[in-house]
């Protein structure tokens, strides 16, 4: 504090002995910034020219990027730290729509299903509000905003003209089909309002108007300046004269062409400069080259400062500069909220939002409030949410707005897998979101093919206290058909006929560990009935043996998760670690084929440890290798026969497709399997996939061919593998791959696949 002190009395003093020698001058000199998305990185290069050769700014004027850029200055950020901030990876993601990953919270997801398109509706609305009306979410970039320009505004109470430079920005109006010049309110509002790109971001409502980017009506706002400010010189930036040609084939390129304005090549105006920096090529939102095009803007500058310089003879001091953002930065007040006030929401919905954001506290920084305000976005219960920021004179803290827009209470997925061979099926889920004291998610879901059918029916409740948690209550039936199953999509072959069914319900108790983890308590009761021949001997009269196997699971699972796809991941990392035990009764119910006509009633208790490990590496250029690891510790006893014991073993399931094969090779009470992944990025959003994985079982279980009857074999006696080749191509809707899969010790060792779509099905009864 003393060293801040001293320094700002030593710029005081040199700025007053500057004074003295360059007397102040009544010349007024206006910066006007145009539009140009990404490409206005240049206008930074504009301005750190212009106060190097101390040409004083008096007044700023921008549209769009230009608005944010010309806000930012006028709220005293330097240059430099405009270009490092939006040259940054957090600012391209802001802009991106992409949230951070610490504030997405893997708690909170639904278990993954075969969706391919989620919408939400309401039945009291049009159909046409189905639609969407952007392509980005402004989640992030409307909260950082608001962390970036909130103390400037608090410090010019709302005036535009009490920033460190007097400021205009331009926004549409399409109602009246005019452009509004704001000079005044709430700064961080008015910035997104002039970038509101249409179909692109989200518009803002400001004074009851909906308002979009400035572009649309007035992309070079000279008239505005001269208007506001009557200034004696402008200097205009302009970085694009207008959206890129149209594309026949780009229907956001014909759009954008359709709205935005031809911007004018010169300034009406006598006493004026335009500087025009020359620009690469840059995709619309695109700030990975800011630093570049700063240097354009700066290069562009210094070739004009001696025909501005013929207008401009005022200088100001690098010094007075520095004195001046220093002390329109020192009454920067800190954010810190007291007040939270929300709009859209009923009042035990705002109780609720409150509750979460504050959890009762007097007051919060901004610092903690940021992870909460996220936290409460990822729940998926609200459709959009503008954050402001007011600063209360008062009471010396900040007042925080939030305008709320709640999701669509009702929601329907579809989705599914389509196969040429039998792993067809479909996938619809419906669900019920209602946002009261808590939040409750009520789920319907059900898929419908050849091999396998399920039905899912429940419900969430998510406690916001300060350490979340959650309730969760499922009933879900599973059917998996494996007679009517091939391994290749041509063959006609007859495979053991086995019809596994589960009938079970499950409570969670859920908590976060860290934004990626998540600990659950798990109470489970099953009951499912198998029918099975142990033999391809039996005819159309014959009747199939059947296990039932009624049990209870009590078991608590840590599961990690942050891969970027729900099926064929390229990065990311998961762990699960399970510890189980199981308590049931079998009733095996001999067929005619049985070899014994006996009735078996038994009870069987054990316990089971999972652990399962997939984490994608680093890149190598296009090349990505992965490990995939599982294992599996138990007492588990054998049941009745050879086929009922292998039913209820953990089986090994890496692929996809291998989630629908009975392979013994792959199932044991105890094992251990590991093998690695190569992926390699062949063109966008195509790859090529190679994995091999090695199954090691503690014991095989084993069958006596004279009575059907399992036993344990030798102690790593023997040990399978697999492997996979495919070309993935990972579209908007879901995978489409052709891939040739090798299963050891398989009487069909090879099977060829193509599937458009997810082979993921609901959870099983047994963990």
């Amino acid at each position: 504090m003393k060293t801040s002190k001293f320094i700002f009395l030593v710029l005081a003093q040199i700025t007053f002995f500057c004074l003295l020698l360059n007397p102040v001058k009544a010349q007024r000199v206006a910066l006007v910034l145009s539009g140009g998305a990404a490409k206005g990185g240049a206008h930074i290069g504009v301005i750190r020219a212009l106060e190097e050769q101390q040409i004083p700014i008096t007044y700023i004027t921008g549209t769009s990027i230009g608005a944010i850029i010309g806000a930012m200055y006028a709220s005293g950020y330097t240059p430099d730290e405009m270009e490092n901030l939006m040259n940054s990876e957090d600012f391209q993601r802001w802009a991106s729509g992409v949230m951070d990953d610490k504030y997405i919270y893997y708690y909170r997801k639904e278990d993954p299903n075969a969706s391919w398109i989620t919408t939400n509706f309401d039945f009291n609305k049009k159909i046409t509000s189905l639609l969407p009306t952007h392509l980005i979410k402004t989640y992030e970039i409307d909260f950082r905003f608001m962390e970036l320009l909130a103390p400037a505004n608090a410090v010019c109470k709302g005036n535009f003209d009490s920033l460190m430079i007097p400021f205009r920005c331009v926004v549409s109006d399409i109602d009246s089909t005019q452009a509004l010049v704001l000079g005044s309110g709430d700064l961080n509002a008015a910035v997104r309002g002039s970038m509101s790109i249409p179909l692109i971001y989200n518009p803002v409502v400001i004074n009851k108007k909906l308002v979009f980017d400035g572009g649309m009506y007035n992309n070079f706002p000279v008239d505005a300046v001269i208007r506001d400010f009557h200034p004696d010189v402008i200097i205009g930036s302009r970085v694009a004269q207008r959206y890129d040609k149209p594309d026949r084939d780009d229907i956001i390129s014909q759009i954008l062409s359709m709205l935005m304005e031809r911007q004018s090549d010169t300034i009406l105006f006598s006493r004026s400069v335009m500087i025009v920096p020359k620009l690469p090529p840059t995709n619309l939102l695109d700030f990975s080259k800011t630093s570049i095009l700063a240097d354009s803007g700066y290069t562009a500058t210094m070739r004009e400062i001696p025909k501005i310089r013929k207008l401009v003879h005022d200088s100001i001091h690098p010094a007075t500069m520095v004195l001046r953002r220093l002390s329109f930065n020192k009454r920067k007040p800190g954010l810190i909220f007291d007040s939270i006030h929300i709009t859209g929401l009923n009042k035990s919905q705002e109780g609720y939002v409150r509750q979460i954001l504050k959890h009762g506290q007097p007051t919060i920084s901004i610092n903690n409030l940021r992870p909460e305000y996220f936290r409460f976005i990822d729940e998926g219960v609200i459709k959009s949410v503008f954050p402001v920021a007011r600063y209360n004179s008062k009471t010396g803290y900040y007042d925080l707005y939030l305008d709320i827009q709640k999701t669509n209470s009702f929601g329907v997925q579809f989705g599914g897998n389509f196969s040429l061979g039998t792993i067809s099926e479909a996938f619809l889920q419906l669900q019920y979101r209602v946002l009261w004291t808590n939040a409750f998610r009520f789920t319907v879901n059900g898929y419908f093919g050849k091999v396998y059918s399920s039905a899912k029916v429940g419900g969430r409740i998510d406690f916001n206290s300060r350490k979340p948690w959650f309730a969760e209550l499922n009933y879900t039936y599973n059917h998996f058909n494996y007679f009517k199953f091939a391994s290749f999509f041509f063959d006609d072959k007859t495979p053991n006929y086995l019809i596994e069914q589960e009938y079970f319900g499950n409570l969670r108790l859920g908590m976060p560990i860290s934004n990626k983890g998540k600990l659950s308590l798990i109470m489970t009761y099953a009951f499912t009935n198998d029918k099975y021949y142990q033999s391809n001997l039996f005819s159309r009269n014959d009747t199939a043996d059947q296990t039932n196997f009624n049990f209870f699971v009590p078991s608590v699972c840590f599961e990690m998760n942050s891969l970027n796809r729900k099926q064929f991941a390229n990065a990311g990392v998961r762990l699960l670690l399970s510890l189980s035990y199981i308590y049931g009764r079998e009733d095996m119910l001999p067929g005619s084929t049985a070899a014994s006509k006996n009735p078996v009633t038994q009870f069987h208790n054990w316990f089971q440890f999972r652990l399962i490990y997939d984490n994608y590496f680093q890149s190598l250029g296009p090349l990505k290798f992965g490990f995939y690891g599982e294992g599996v510790i138990s007492n588990q006893p054998l049941f009745s026969n050879y086929i009922s014991s292998l039913l209820f073993s953990p089986s090994f399931q890496p692929f996809p497709e291998s989630q629908v094969y009975f392979q013994p090779a792959f199932r044991a009470t105890n094992y251990a399997a590991a093998g690695l992944k190569l992926v390699l990025r062949v063109y966008k959003k195509i790859e090529y996939r190679l994995e091999g994985y090695l199954f090691q079982p503690y014991q095989q279980v084993k069958e006596n061919p004279d009575n059907y009857s399992p036993y344990f074999g030798p102690i790593l006696d023997d040990r399978s593998w697999m492997a996979s080749t495919a070309m993935v191509y990972n579209s908007p809707l879901g995978p489409v791959s052709l891939g040739v899969n090798y299963y050891d010790k398989q009487p069909d060792s090879f099977s060829l696949n193509f599937n458009f779509g997810f082979i993921i099905f609901n959870r099983r009864a047994m963990p």
